[in-house]
């Protein structure tokens, strides 16, 4: 098996009210130090609930994040420290 493909960035995008849980999952991802934000960007797209209905406008939120450079020492220290959780169990 081989090894998982490694990303330097990751895009998180939402829809109406899904936009509060991206726009949070950022936040925790950049104040625990693992990404760092990159650009966002705000737009409102047409939907249709069903074929030939009316557009609807919805609210968009694209929000790219790179790898912060203590990225994988993070990441490195936490499966260290589940590990040991491991361990204790």
């Amino acid at each position: 098996m081989s090894p998982p493909k490694m990303y330097n960035e990751v895009e998180l995008s939402a829809l109406g009210m899904a936009i509060l849980t991206v726009v949070t999952i950022a936040e925790i991802l950049k104040n625990n130090g693992f990404a760092v934000e990159k650009k966002i960007r705000t737009l409102t797209v047409d939907m249709r609930d069903e074929p030939g209905a009316r557009p609807i406008p919805k609210a968009k939120i694209e929000i790219a994040l790179g790898k912060n450079e203590k990225f994988d020492e993070l990441r490195g220290a936490e499966a260290e420290q589940n590990g040991d959780n491991e361990e204790q169990n």
